[in-house]
């Protein structure tokens, strides 16, 4: 193994681990979204408590496609951590 490899090698596994944090910071941004989205159906139920339940459903249903933002972060994340760089250690040797 020459000095090369030796920085590809480093390199490769760097670049997964500043992927990875920065795919992981992307949860910061639904959990923001869903805790304006929860304020918001407060404020709405308390304006008009007659339509409790649209409001309720209609926030269920933006919280989870809120979520899937964060989760495919999350499994990003993971992918760099664990599964990319076996790959690209492969890939180098």
């Amino acid at each position: 193994m020459n000095d090369f490899q030796i920085l590809a090698k480093g390199i490769a596994l760097a670049g997964c681990g500043i992927g990875a944090g920065l795919a992981l910071i992307a949860g910061i941004g639904p959990g923001i979204g869903e805790g304006n989205c929860a304020a918001a159906a407060c404020d709405a139920i308390g304006r008009q408590p007659e339509c409790k339940g649209d409001v309720t459903s209609t926030m269920i249903l933006g919280i989870a496609l809120s979520e899937t933002t964060g989760i495919y972060g999350f499994v990003t994340g993971l992918l760099l951590i664990f599964a990319a760089p076996g790959m690209f250690m492969n890939y180098l040797a």
